[in-house]
């Protein structure tokens, strides 16, 4: 997915220290080898939108889509990332996934660290796998009678994730192991149920949404929390499925 115009970037949160804004799916976070083709990133965007330099706390995967920080000076940036090492820092996810997954429960499942071909070119190939815990809870459930593949109908999940590491890609690769994929994964989905997404619902992405982000402001020492709203296609696909929105928190 590339972006034609500039996109104009919703600031969900900002004070003298830190600024949150809702990152579209799509769109990278910073310039990265993989974006030969692509002219905008979130961090050049936040700098025109707020007029000054500012630092990525963390990382989104270009096709997920939600809550994104960046810190307005180098201590700001320092302290942020302490937190996040720390674990001190509590991010909600929520998926769309194949099948029905029910109930809730922690995927406690290492994962060998995803590298770059280029930029991990030097790290070692036989790194042992790393500590990935994710928690998850099944909201709601549905089905379309609709066949494809071996399957007479098709099954969806809204599954509430609140990782307790951050691995790469790991919330996608740990819906994988359970053999419940996120909808419109290229990398770890299933190559029937995407396409026929695509189709029945008139756009491709990945169905992955970076909902929510909560910390001890770490000047003020205030609790700070900052949600995303499910964008339009989101609420295309409650609607199709007949889910009411007001039953998620």
């Amino acid at each position: 997915m590339l972006f034609t115009e500039k996109p104009i970037l919703t600031i969900l949160y900002q004070d003298d220290y830190i600024v949150a804004v809702d990152k579209p799916a799509g769109l990278f976070v910073h310039r990265s080898y993989m974006d030969k083709d692509e002219i905008y990133f979130a961090l050049q965007l936040v700098r025109d939108q707020v007029g000054q330099y500012v630092y990525p706390l963390h990382r989104l995967d270009r096709p997920t889509s939600g809550v994104l920080l960046f810190g307005l000076n180098e201590e700001v940036a320092r302290l942020m990332g302490q937190a996040f090492m720390d674990k001190k820092i509590q991010k909600t996810y929520f998926a769309l996934t194949r099948g029905h997954l029910l109930g809730s429960d922690e995927i406690d499942y290492p994962l060998k660290e995803k590298l770059d071909k280029l930029g991990d070119k030097n790290v070692s190939l036989d790194k042992a796998p790393q500590e990935a815990v994710t928690q998850y809870e099944s909201l709601l459930t549905a089905s379309l009678p609709i066949k494809v593949g071996k399957f007479d109908s098709v099954r969806y999940s809204l599954i509430k994730l609140l990782p307790a590491t951050g691995r790469r890609h790991q919330i996608r690769r740990h819906l994988a192991h359970l053999r419940h994929p996120i909808i419109g994964d290229i990398n770890y989905g299933d190559n029937k149920q995407n396409p026929f997404f695509i189709e029945h619902f008139g756009f491709k992405r990945l169905m992955l949404l970076a909902q929510k982000v909560e910390f001890i402001h770490p000047i003020t020492k205030i609790k700070v929390s900052i949600e995303a709203e499910f964008d339009e296609q989101w609420l295309q696909v409650f609607d199709e499925l007949a889910w009411d929105v007001k039953q998620v928190n």
